[in-house]
């Protein structure tokens, strides 16, 4: 299933670095005689509410949910890690205090936080990228802490402080690589839930605005026609059920492949 996974993920990839050659119309280019158009041979997916090829519009979208997904993900890889490391090397006040942050941040749940966010900062890109980067911090940070604590008393930790190796240098040249596995698969799984929660945003008109064809606003513009046009709303759903599927599907199988517990 993981091979399934890898499959869709690189297909989601190069139509989003093709999405101008691949769409057969302007995607905000609207024609009133076509609106809730069904599928046909010159739309395939149909139309949208004011005449919008949906195909156009869902291609389109593949470009600017890859660069919230990516950013978003790295805002959380990377404040999470080093926070996370820092925690879990040091310990004493050090961690006292990071695990009292890990342990606030998780009393919030995802989207809640996100939402929080996205009223402090203002909607729009920019705003869907902080917010759902920021909800991810959390679990980078607790899932490296505890990666960082268990690497840190191994024989070869303890022979690079013998050398007198300055600590910056045990985290980055000796713990880290070590922890890459699991931090790889968490990565993995976080974009899929990057990609729902900046979905979520935009559905509820905190996110990527209208007339952006961003899915989760497509499918928030479609929610009102589910009755005279169901695949305005219909295709949207699918591209975004079908992407986050692709990376959970491959999170599980990294997660078979990297970790030795699974083998056993």
């Amino acid at each position: 299933m993981s091979t399934i996974g890898l499959a869709i993920i690189v297909l989601f990839f190069l139509t989003a670095l093709l999405a101008p050659f691949l769409a057969p119309y302007d995607p905000m280019k609207q024609d009133l005689q076509l609106i809730g158009a069904g599928i046909s041979k010159e739309h395939w997916l149909g139309c949208d509410q004011v005449g919008r090829d949906m195909l156009s519009r869902i291609l389109w979208g593949t470009p600017l949910t890859l660069k919230i997904a990516l950013g978003s993900a790295l805002i959380g890889l990377v404040i999470g890690t080093v926070i996370g490391a820092a925690g879990g090397y040091y310990g004493g006040k050090v961690d006292a205090g990071v695990s009292f942050l890990t342990d606030v941040l998780f009393s919030f749940p995802g989207l809640l936080l996100a939402i929080a966010i996205v009223a402090a900062v203002g909607v729009g890109l920019t705003a869907v990228i902080i917010a759902a980067g920021a909800s991810s911090i959390p679990q980078f940070l607790r899932i490296t802490r505890s990666a960082v604590v268990g690497e840190k008393e191994r024989d070869y930790v303890l022979a690079a402080r013998a050398v007198g190796e300055s600590n910056f240098s045990i985290i980055l040249r000796y713990i880290f690589p070590n922890c890459i596995p699991t931090v790889v698969v968490l990565l993995t799984v976080r974009i899929a839930a990057i990609i729902l929660i900046a979905s979520g945003l935009s559905f509820l008109g905190l996110g990527v605005q209208p007339p952006t064809p961003e899915w989760g606003a497509m499918l928030a513009e479609g929610r009102g026609y589910l009755q005279k046009a169901p695949h305005v709303a219909m295709f949207p759903g699918l591209a975004i059920m079908i992407v986050v599927l692709a990376f959970n599907l491959l999170g599980d199988g990294l997660r078979d492949m990297l970790d030795p517990r699974m083998k056993i």
